[in-house]
């Protein structure tokens, strides 16, 4: 957690990290620049994930994913120095879908920011699912039976493996290069998910009664590059779907999805915005 150097009470942020990723990693980056402009600001690890704990280990379950963000909201509350009216939420990437679950459920969530915000669901939903949960149906009759997990890669392990396997989508090539080279590679983000977490993924829709429930103030921010996880498209998508009154999408030019994560002038831009928006909303 990130506390300023600011007397009583203020506002606070919840940041949510995206699937494969910990909270040292880009939501960490975003919640301390929100620290230095006066937030007090919370990035934690995903159950099951990171240093939080949990059994199995590496699950993505996105309703527990949602819940996660809850409790930091209970735990907010809870700090003498964290006004409980001004509780705003941001996410990056599926922890950006994740923030506006939450805060379509959960209305002490007063401002909700996506930065490349995807919905989890509907990228799996478009990769070969039944496919997918038919191998998952094997695993668990397997591990009914005593058999252990079946711990995968989210994405190739390394650059010359991704171009081995003939990948050319910006957004795989570009979470390689942040998950498995020295930029942004940690410890506590292995690459690994457990194989049945996608029977869950796949009916998740993260967008789901936006058109009814997201009414806080919104401020999505995508890159100008598409790219395979849809960040782009979904931004758009959330924009017109969004009940609130008090929306905005920022498009920045000439960025791509992984820039957003922690390439100095894409950041800088998506962390003024974010700043003036949480400050006029919180």
């Amino acid at each position: 957690m990130n506390t300023p150097d600011v007397a009583g009470k203020i506002p606070a942020i919840v940041c949510t990290h995206p699937t494969s990723s910990c909270k040292d990693q880009t939501a960490g980056k975003y919640a301390q620049r929100l620290a230095e402009a006066g937030f007090i600001t919370l990035a934690f690890d995903a159950s099951f994930q990171g240093e939080s704990g949990g059994e199995p280990r590496y699950l993505e379950i996105p309703e527990c994913r949602v819940d996660d963000i809850r409790g930091a909201v209970d735990f907010l509350t809870t700090l003498d120095n964290v006004d409980a009216e001004r509780i705003g939420a941001l996410g990056v990437c599926a922890g950006g879908g994740y923030t506006v679950a939450a805060a379509m459920t959960d209305r002490r969530i007063k401002a909700v920011g996506t930065v490349v915000g995807v919905n989890l669901g509907r990228i799996y939903r478009e990769m070969g699912a039944l496919q997918t949960l038919e191998k998952i149906a094997t695993q668990r009759t397997s591990e009914a039976a005593g058999g252990d997990a079946t711990i995968i890669n989210w994405i190739p392990t390394s650059p010359q493996a991704a171009k081995d396997a003939g990948i050319t989508d910006i957004d795989i090539l570009e979470a390689v290069d942040y998950y498995t080279t020295p930029r942004g590679q940690h410890v506590n983000s292995p690459n690994k998910v457990n194989l049945v977490s996608f029977a869950s993924i796949m009916t998740f829709d993260a967008f789901r009664f936006a058109e009814k429930l997201l009414t806080q103030p919104l401020q999505i921010i995508i890159g100008a590059k598409p790219g395979g996880f849809g960040s782009y498209r979904d931004g758009y998508e959330l924009y017109n779907l969004a009940a609130s009154t008090k929306k905005d999408l920022m498009v920045v030019e000439n960025t791509s999805h992984y820039d957003l994560y922690d390439r100095a002038e894409p950041m800088a831009k998506a962390v003024d915005r974010l700043t003036a928006f949480f400050k006029e909303n919180l």
